[in-house]
C-alpha cells in the first residue's frame, strides 16, 4: 500500500546533493581534476589496466603464466572496499569500522561469517588498523582502502592472483603479492602504457557523452575563473581535452597544472612550478606568474595561492578521489569541494525502481515488526519472530544484489553508511554523478542540506506508520495471518 506514494517521490539521478550549505553566488573560481572529473572513460579502460598489470606480474615479477587465464570482471568489486594485506581479504566496512558479514572475500570466494568473526574476534576493525586520509595505515600496510575508480582493476587482479595461489595450494606471502600487484598497477600509469593506449584510440576509451564543454562554457559566460590541477601528463591531457572540449580548450582555463603529484601538491611547499612548452619540454625559467594559455608542471598549492591570490571559500574544486583531491582542501585550506561520484547515477536509477522500493518498504516493515513485537515471549510469538529474522536476512541479501552481487551499494551496508560515505560526507560540500549536473542549476543557486533527523529526534517507528493508512498488526491478527 505504501509503494505507490513512494514511487511518486523518486530521486533525480542528475541532481546535486549537499552535505553542507553552499551558495554558488559566493564561488568566483572553479577548479577541476582531469580523470573521472572532466573526462570519463569507457569500460574498456579497466580491462586494459587489468591486462597490462597482469602481464607485468608475469613478465617482470615472474608470476606464473597461468594467471593469464583470469580476465577482468567489471561486476566483481565496488569502490571504497578495504583490503587486509596480511590476511589477503577484500571486504566492505561501515562507518563505525564494522565489517559487513557476507562481503569478505578471499580470492574469488566468500569467507564464512564464523571464520571472519574468529579472525577478528568479532567484526570490528580497530582504528589503528584502518587507512588514513591517503589510504595508508598508521601501523604499516594492515588495511588498504581503495578509493580511486582506477583501483577497481587492482582489486580484481589481487583477488584473481590470490585465487590462483589458493586453488593450486601454492604457499605465498600475501604482503609480497599485495606490493607486486600495487607496483604493477602503478607501472601501467608511470610507464605510460595506459596513456599511450588511450591516445592511440581516444574514441574507444573516452566517453564523449558527458557535457564538459557546455559546463565550462556556462561558467566562462558568467565570468568565472577556472583552473585545472591533475596528476596526468601534459600531452595526454591536451589530446583528451581537444577531443572532449575542442582545440581551444586552454582558452577556457586561467591556470593549467599537470603532473601535480596530488596529494603532495597540497602539502609539500618545496617544489616550484615549471613551464611546459608546446613540445612538452620543461623550461628552466623562474615562474613569477601563472599565465593563461600556458601549461605548468609540479609546483605546490602554497606557491599557487601566492601567484594567483585565490583563497578560501571563493574557490570550489571538483575531483573524484575523496582523499587525494578533496581532504586537504577542506581541512587545511578552507576551499569548498565537490565530489564526482559516477556510481551515483546508476544507484539512484536502481533505487527508483518499483522492485527496489517494494523490497525496501517490506524490509523496513519487518524491522519495525521485530522491534515492536519482541516483547512477546511465548513460544508461538518467538517462532514468528525467528521467521521474520530469517526473512529479513533474505531481504537484505536481495537488496545487496540490486547493486552488486558481492558487495552491494557503494553508500550503505545493511543498515549503516559505508566507510566511503562517511569520508564523502566529511570532505565534500556537494556531490554528484558528473559535472553535467551543474547545467541544471543557476550560477547563484544555494545548496541546502536536508535536515535529517537524529535518532533521538525520531518519533517511534510504530507511531509513524500507525498515523497513516498502514499500521502494525496486533499479535492476534499476526497469528491469524500465519
Amino acid at each position: 500500500d505504501l509503494v505507490p506514494s513512494l514511487m511518486s517521490n523518486m530521486l533525480n539521478p542528475d541532481a546535486i546533493f549537499s552535505n553542507n550549505e553552499m551558495s554558488l553566488s559566493d564561488i568566483e573560481i572553479y577548479g577541476f581534476d582531469y580523470d573521472y572529473t572532466l573526462v570519463f572513460y569507457s569500460k574498456h579502460l579497466h580491462t586494459l589496466i587489468f591486462n597490462a598489470a597482469r602481464d607485468l606480474l608475469i613478465n617482470e615479477h615472474r608470476y606464473p603464466a597461468e594467471i593469464r587465464k583470469y580476465e577482468y570482471d567489471p561486476n566483481f568489486a565496488i569502490r571504497g572496499l578495504h583490503y587486509d594485506v596480511h590476511r589477503a581479504l577484500l571486504m566492505k566496512i561501515d562507518a563505525f569500522h564494522y565489517i559487513q558479514l557476507g562481503t569478505v572475500y578471499r580470492g574469488l570466494s566468500v569467507v564464512p561469517d564464523e571464520e571472519v568473526i574468529a579472525m577478528y574476534d568479532g567484526s570490528h576493525v580497530p582504528l589503528e588498523q584502518m587507512s588514513d586520509f591517503y589510504g595508508k595505515s598508521s601501523q604499516g600496510n594492515t588495511m588498504k582502502q581503495f578509493m580511486d575508480i582506477f583501483s577497481l582493476p587492482e582489486m580484481t587482479l589481487l583477488s584473481c592472483v590470490n585465487e590462483y595461489f589458493l586453488k593450486n595450494n601454492i604457499d605465498y606471502e600475501p604482503v609480497h603479492l599485495y606490493k607486486d600487484v600495487k607496483d604493477s598497477i602503478r607501472d601501467v600509469h608511470i610507464k605510460g602504457i595506459m596513456y599511450r593506449a588511450i591516445e592511440a584510440d581516444i574514441e574507444k576509451y573516452i566517453c564523449y557523452a558527458e557535457q564538459t564543454r557546455a559546463v565550462l562554457a556556462k561558467l566562462a559566460d558568467h565570468g568565472k575563473k577556472m583552473f585545472l590541477i591533475t596528476n596526468s601528463p601534459s600531452s595526454f591531457v591536451d589530446k583528451g581535452m581537444k577531443y572532449i572540449v575542442g582545440k581551444d580548450w586552454r582558452d577556457l582555463f586561467d591556470v593549467v597544472i599537470v603532473q601535480a603529484e596530488k596529494p603532495h601538491f597540497f602539502n609539500d611547499k618545496r617544489r616550484p612550478f615549471r613551464k611546459v612548452n608546446e613540445r612538452g619540454v620543461l623550461l628552466w625559467d623562474k615562474i613569477h606568474k601563472l599565465q593563461k594559455g600556458q601549461i605548468y608542471k609540479q609546483g605546490n598549492l602554497y606557491e599557487f595561492l601566492k601567484l594567483t591570490g585565490w583563497r578560501g571559500s571563493k574557490v570550489l574544486y571538483f575531483g573524484d578521489h575523496i582523499y587525494s583531491d578533496l581532504a586537504d582542501l577542506t581541512l587545511k585550506h578552507g576551499w569548498r569541494t565537490g565530489a564526482i561520484i559516477p556510481e551515483l547515477r546508476s544507484e539512484i536509477k536502481i533505487m527508483n525502481t518499483e522492485k527496489y522500493i517494494q523490497t525496501m518498504t517490506w524490509l523496513q516493515t519487518l524491522t519495525g515488526l521485530l522491534e515492536h513485537m519482541q516483547v512477546y515471549r511465548d513460544p508461538d510469538s518467538q517462532m514468528i519472530l525467528e521467521e521474520w529474522k530469517k526473512e529479513r536476512k533474505e531481504m537484505r541479501e536481495m537488496n545487496r544484489n540490486f547493486f552488486n552481487a558481492r558487495f552491494g551499494s557503494l553508500f550503505r551496508t545493511d543498515e549503516n553508511p559505508t566507510y566511503f560515505l562517511r569520508r564523502l560526507s566529511r570532505f565534500a560540500d556537494i556531490y554528484m554523478a558528473s559535472l553535467s549536473c551543474l547545467l541544471n542549476y543557476e550560477p547563484d543557486y544555494t545548496f541546502y542540506p536536508r535536515r535529517t533527523p537524529l535518532q533521538h529526534e525520531l518519533s517511534g517507528w510504530s507511531d509513524q506508520l500507525c498515523s497513516g493508512t498502514f499500521r502494525i498488526p496486533s499479535l492476534q491478527e499476526t497469528l491469524q495471518m500465519k
